[in-house]
């Protein structure tokens, strides 16, 4: 396969059936289909990335599911964050979640910063 710039659906469908034929050979990464191959999941990535953005979670919804993940009540971030009722009030939205917050549910839940201050 020739490989260039993704312009269509129509290419893009291609790339996927071409990628997934080698796939499918195991082709070796250091032998040339390898290389192309390579070469072509960039390619499809950016295609990806241009037209299928994903969406950011809104990071309360982060930090509430990996809460739930965790197995942690709101009661268990009294002390940490604040008092119950602040605790209530950032997790319902009421209260902004401030840059020294995102920091600490960054260290605390392990929360990648780009989705808390996203």
């Amino acid at each position: 396969m020739k490989l260039k710039i993704i312009a269509s659906n129509r290419e893009y469908e291609q790339y996927l059936e071409w990628v997934d034929q080698l796939f499918d050979k195991r082709v070796s990464p250091d032998s040339p289909e390898g290389e192309q191959l390579q070469v072509a999941l960039l390619l499809i990535k950016d295609y990806e990335d241009k037209h299928f953005p994903v969406p950011r979670p809104d990071p309360i919804d982060a930090i509430r599911s990996k809460m739930n993940d965790l197995g942690l009540k709101n009661k268990d971030l009294v002390g940490k964050v604040g008092s119950k009722g602040y605790v209530s009030a950032i997790l319902n939205k009421r209260k902004p979640l401030t840059l020294e917050l995102a920091r600490l549910f960054h260290l605390e839940l392990g929360i990648p910063a780009e989705i808390l201050l996203g």
